[in-house]
């Protein structure tokens, strides 16, 4: 049951964000416990007096060993806003933006939610606020009439002001989720060359499938009903055995 809850955590998290730019699902993956070996004992058969017979191995109890995000790409929706580029035919390739910590100063990390828009000073910034990072470092514009290429480039007034910077990783499973939508590379994270292409005027939405869910959802909550009610089946037939065999 506990099992259960947790899986259903996360199922609910992805409920809660089938409208989010970028979201990549999570997968819950079951490990059982090691192997039991039963016996029975007080056997009338061959077994010499004393000595329990083997009947074979059982599993108490399983657990969560991991869980994996899906980095599929999600559908495109077109807004036509020059500010929102979306990355296309490459699951494992993010954008770059430059987060604060807690020392004020600025750690990469990467998102797929390209809903960006222009600070008052003019820098690209993602919807939380954190500086869009080019080739060069941060981007500053001046208004929104730019173009964004295919390859990443940033164009205005016919000029290249920078490239936007991609990361691409050949190893997507070694990240993990740090919040706000954001990603954070691990030790064992590799690099890889970008192979697809930018798409302006677009955005990824969540690679969540709603109806999907749902059904996961129903199914977390029978499985977690009928051992609720195997307990309370083995915890009436323990009272019965105390306040009742016991007497006899």
């Amino acid at each position: 049951m506990l099992t259960l809850n947790r899986k259903m955590d996360t199922v609910s998290n992805n409920m809660a964000n089938v409208n989010t730019n970028g979201y990549k699902k999570d997968t819950v993956v079951f490990e059982e416990f090691s192997d039991v070996l039963a016996k029975r004992f007080s056997d009338t058969g061959n077994i010499p007096p004393g000595r329990p017979a083997d009947i074979g191995n059982m599993t108490l109890y399983n657990d969560i060993s991991e869980v994996h995000t899906d980095y599929t790409q999600g559908s495109f929706e077109n807004t036509g806003m020059s500010t929102d580029v979306a990355i296309n035919g490459d699951d494992g390739a993010f954008f770059c933006v430059a987060v604060p910590d807690n020392n004020n100063q600025f750690r990469e990390y990467y998102t797929r939610d390209g809903s960006f828009k222009l600070s008052p000073t003019g820098m690209l910034v993602t919807k939380d606020g954190y500086p869009v990072m080019g080739n060069n470092g941060t981007i500053y514009l001046n208004g929104s009439d730019f173009t964004i290429t295919e390859n990443g480039e940033v164009i205005q007034n016919g000029e290249t002001i920078d490239i936007l910077r991609i990361r691409k990783f050949e190893n997507p499973e070694s990240l993990q989720k740090y919040g706000n939508n954001l990603i954070t590379a691990a030790g064992e994270s590799r690099d890889a060359a970008f192979e697809g292409t930018l798409q302006q005027g677009f955005l990824e939405r969540s690679n969540v499938d709603s109806v999907k869910e749902m059904v996961e959802m129903i199914t977390v909550l029978r499985a977690y009903e009928s051992n609720q009610k195997m307990i309370q089946y083995q915890d009436s037939t323990l009272e019965k055995a105390v306040n009742e065999v016991g007497r006899l």
